[in-house]
């Protein structure tokens, strides 16, 4: 591969000598600048793989070279050099097109990682374009995406206009390294929006770590994040990394970041900042390279308005957001949905696939299905469980959760009952009246709520993995966690399983 064309921009002698000599011993070819006039005149004379640009200079700011680039539709991956503290630059310039900053004094060692990584980016030969229609030709204008990517776009399922925006701007952002927020309702597939940002990108051959932010208490996260040294705390018995050492090279998935805690949260800003981390009982800093994308079903403007989120945060992380539709928005990709949902379902089930007729479809359109993709997936998986023909029937007149009087939290954790219990001959009661005649036996307030919380808790896990065969997999799947999450509970409450971790196998993905 021919050397990389590198053009450093600085008005400073020292310091642009200084990022030459280093490009030059890395290989690059370089060419310098010290004003924005010069800088263009460099450009309009040749091509670059990568522009690296201190954002003041002489007679303009290196925002303007950034603009340019972008009006020109030039391929360069830009690279810009911000003061300590001037955070509001390094965002602005990003969602300018910038693929990624650095921050003064800048450190050498991130300086060559940040180029090395730009480089890649633009010289990396993409296999296929992302192709929006099923057949034929790549839609004209869509961004370049490698093969992973364009499996983790085919992924999410559907081609109505809004998930036709929402694949376009994955396609798009995944070029550079600004954090981005996904957000949308939950059961709407955020974490397959942020899978799809992870393979489009040049870091697809990296780690994608996905964290449950709202999953791991408080006590814990900082260690969880950031590591720990052997002996930091009681139990400590060896190094252990952390999800930022985990995800280097590759992209960290902050799942409902807006559960995060306020004081973990300026702990977090400072890791995103800095681009380094202090693992609990460390002395020193490890750089970490890792691209940031976050996503929460929460109004995050309102969080912050509510003292709940910190600004500064929430401007760092919501560089480029990507709005996921509900369901109910894009109700012509039902038919698609479920053909996939349900040969999904079948797969695994090692099933024929049943027949979903069109006037099971039509009703379907007409749920309501406020729980979105996730909601109709339970419905389908309830129907195939209890099909005993070749056409798939679903139970859609059982009372949905909101129909009750009873609060919103005890209605949806009750089951609805089976068209077979309701043709059982007694009267059916009303919600109210349940509701009313549960009262006078409701279980006397527990003395140590945690402790009863835990029991309930491990007594569902139990009785989970029993009706799984002590397969975790299939356990976390009927509980709507993944298989991280069903481990640490197991872990945390103490439960001991027969024969290890028989998921583990089943979906390394999962994990």
């Amino acid at each position: 591969m021919r050397p990389a064309n590198i053009l450093v921009i600085d008005d400073e002698p020292d310091l642009r000598t200084l990022y030459e000599l280093t490009l030059l011993r890395e290989g690059y070819r370089v060419e310098a600048a010290g004003s924005v006039s010069e800088a263009w005149q460099h450009l309009e004379a040749g091509q670059f793989d990568a522009v690296i640009t201190d954002m003041r200079l002489p007679d303009g700011q290196g925002m303007e070279i950034i603009h340019r680039i972008q009006k020109n539709q030039r391929s360069e991956r830009c690279v810009v050099m911000t003061a300590y503290g001037s955070a509001e630059n390094a965002v602005e310039a990003l969602k300018a097109g910038a693929f990624d900053y650095l921050t003064k004094p800048v450190d050498l060692k991130q300086f060559r990682a940040v180029v090395a990584s730009a480089v890649q980016a633009q010289q990396a030969a993409p296999a296929k374009a992302w192709q929006a229609a099923p057949a034929g030709q790549p839609r004209a204008g869509a961004p370049a995406v490698p093969d992973s990517g364009v499996a983790a776009l085919e992924r999410l399922v559907g081609d109505s206009e809004p998930m036709r925006l929402v694949k376009s701007r994955i396609a798009k952002v995944a070029r550079g390294m600004a954090p981005v927020l996904v957000r949308g309702e939950s059961g709407t597939g955020k974490e397959l929006v942020a899978r799809a940002v992870h393979a489009c990108s040049q870091r697809s051959e990296g780690p994608f770590v996905a964290v449950n932010c709202g999953a791991i208490p408080e006590n814990l996260l900082e260690a969880e994040f950031f590591g720990a040294r052997k002996g930091s705390y009681t139990g400590s018995s060896q190094d252990r990394d952390g999800y930022f050492q985990a995800a280097r090279g590759g992209t960290l998935f902050l799942d409902e970041i807006g559960d995060l805690p306020l004081a973990m949260q300026s702990k977090l800003l400072r890791a995103i900042q800095e681009r380094s981390v202090r693992s609990i009982g460390s002395t020193q800093e490890d750089a970490v390279d890792v691209r940031i994308v976050s996503a929460t079903h929460k109004d995050l403007h309102a969080e912050v308005q509510a003292g709940r989120f910190r600004q500064d945060l929430f401007y760092r992380l919501n560089v480029i957001e990507i709005a996921v539709p509900a369901l109910r928005d894009r109700r012509e990709d039902l038919p698609a949905l479920c053909a996939a949902l349900l040969a999904r379902i079948a797969q695994d089930g090692g099933l024929p696939v049943p027949h979903l007729s069109a006037e099971l479809l039509r009703r379907l359109a007409q749920h309501r299905l406020d729980g979105n993709v996730r909601e109709l997936e339970n419905l389908l998986h309830r129907a195939v469980a209890l099909n005993d023909g070749d056409e798939l029937h679903l139970d859609l007149m059982a009372p949905r959760p909101e129909a009750a009087e009873a609060p919103a939290e005890t209605a949806i954790a009750e089951p609805a009952p089976s068209s077979a219990a309701a043709s059982g001959g007694e009267t059916p009661r009303s919600p109210a009246a349940a509701v009313a005649e549960s009262k006078p036996s409701a279980p006397a307030l527990p003395s140590d709520l945690q402790a009863y919380l835990d029991q309930q808790e491990r007594e569902i896990l139990v009785r989970a993995l029993h009706e799984s065969g002590f397969n975790r997999t299939a356990a976390a799947a009927r509980l709507g966690m993944s298989l991280r999450q069903i481990r640490y509970r197991i872990a945390r409450l103490g439960i001991t399983t027969p024969g290890g971790d028989e998921g583990a196998s089943t979906s390394h993905a999962d994990d």
